[in-house]
């Protein structure tokens, strides 16, 4: 079996590196369950403090006073994701406002005209956190209070950069996003 060596940290707090492969993929895993750790703990801390489920709006987050945006599925082939806009869905009329999700990503959808859509990254672009809910006709991050219009430009901070827009066509009832 090779011997590791030891050489100068890398980060703070990690004691060696090894040149072994074996060391090497037991680092990747050990890291990237710490990644999963992490993540499953952030999900389940988001769904406690009013993440909630079914599609439907909950009660707002008492950090930035916003509602939970409806929930829906759209599909992707190749570079675009296409959702059925039918009678009761959240954006079937003007002013609607949905979280997408999709195997690319989450968009946050709005109806800003009888065939107009937008379509903007759900990523926030202060610290990244996912953006959730809603005030009146802004997406408001729930992690420090950013809010960001319709059309993904920063209402408030403390982002200071524009979400990122996603071309959109709209007929026959089928909402299409060039990803």
């Amino acid at each position: 079996m090779p011997q590791s060596r030891d050489v100068p940290p890398a980060h703070p707090g990690c004691r060696h590196e090894s040149t072994s492969p074996i060391e090497g993929s037991r680092r990747v895993f050990v890291l990237r369950a710490c990644q999963l750790a992490a993540g499953v703990t952030l999900g389940t801390a988001a769904t406690a403090c009013g993440g909630g489920s079914g599609g439907g709006p909950t009660s707002p987050s008492p950090i930035t006073n916003a509602t939970p945006l409806p929930v829906l599925n759209a599909a992707v082939s190749g570079a675009q994701a296409t959702l059925t806009i039918g009678d009761g869905s959240p954006l079937a009329s003007p002013g609607g406002m949905a979280l997408v999700q999709t195997s690319a990503g989450d968009l946050l959808v709005a109806r800003t005209g009888p065939e107009a859509f937008t379509a903007l990254t759900a990523v926030c672009t202060h610290e990244a956190c996912q953006i959730t809910g809603s005030a009146g006709s802004t997406f408001v991050c729930p992690c420090h209070g950013s809010r960001y219009s319709t059309r993904g430009a920063v209402l408030n901070g403390p982002a200071t950069r524009p979400l990122r827009e996603f071309p959109t066509q709209f007929a026959n009832g089928v909402l299409t996003i060039q990803l």
